[in-house]
């Protein structure tokens, strides 16, 4: 049987287990906090940084730290709220975000995330950096100017033998998250799907699958991110 600890959240006591990540605490405590990277049931890897929260006055990523007894934790101070506003910005300035014909919009998380923190024009320069749409693969189109680098298909996405449909080619400024061509021969459709929910952008397109849901009805046009303190579901576009 797990230890029940007591933490709080915004001045909130809540009973947690023990060695809980704080994300998944406060999610049982109808507390949210955002992430892009984060997966339900996958090691986390505190890749976006968008969770971070204090911990008895100290920065700490929510999807990475584990609950301990006597936690003091603050989700939503000026400060932190700034913080996750600076890193959506430059996200959108880093790739080339254009959402009016993307085939994520509306069911997309960074574009949620932009509206719930009031996004405008971003703080910092655009990049506009010159990245291919590899559409090469049988079942599988990836599109690099919008890839967010949060490692979720990386993580997620294996075949039957453990293996990283995905991974990283080049490093530095020039780093993409590549297909493998070999293993993407061998995916079947459903795993191609799940490729393209698991993503929280429009980076992984499965083809022959495109606008099933007309933009107006989709998950964030529906409610905001967050709105109902659950993980974000993984829908199809």
């Amino acid at each position: 049987m797990k230890e029940t600890i007591t933490i709080k959240i915004d001045g909130i006591e809540c009973q947690v287990e023990k060695g809980e990540f704080i994300i998944e605490a406060a999610r049982a405590n109808n507390i949210y906090i955002p992430s892009l990277c984060n997966i339900p049931g996958v090691k986390p890897r505190g890749s976006c940084r968008i969770c971070t929260v204090h911990v008895n006055g100290r920065k700490m990523t929510a999807c990475t730290t584990p609950a301990a007894d006597g936690m003091d934790i603050e989700t939503t101070s000026p400060e932190l709220q700034d913080l996750r506003t600076a890193i959506v910005e430059l996200l959108f300035v880093e790739g080339n975000h254009f959402c009016p014909i993307c085939e994520r919009s509306g069911n997309c998380e960074l574009q949620a995330l932009g509206y719930r923190f009031k996004m405008l024009a971003p703080r910092f320069p655009y990049q506009f950096p010159k990245r291919e749409i590899d559409a090469s693969h049988p079942k599988l189109i990836k599109d690099h100017n919008r890839c967010i680098f949060c490692k979720r298909c990386i993580r997620a996405i294996k075949d039957e033998k453990g293996r990283s449909i995905f991974a990283f080619k080049r490093r530095g400024h020039e780093v993409l998250i590549n297909i493998d061509t070999r293993l993407a021969e061998e995916i079947t459709d459903d795993m191609a799907q799940e490729a393209m929910n698991i993503c929280p952008v429009g980076a992984i397109i499965k083809k022959e699958r495109g606008f099933e849901t007309p933009i107006g009805n989709r998950k964030y046009d529906r409610k905001p991110i967050g709105h109902d303190v659950e993980e974000p579901e993984i829908t199809t576009a």
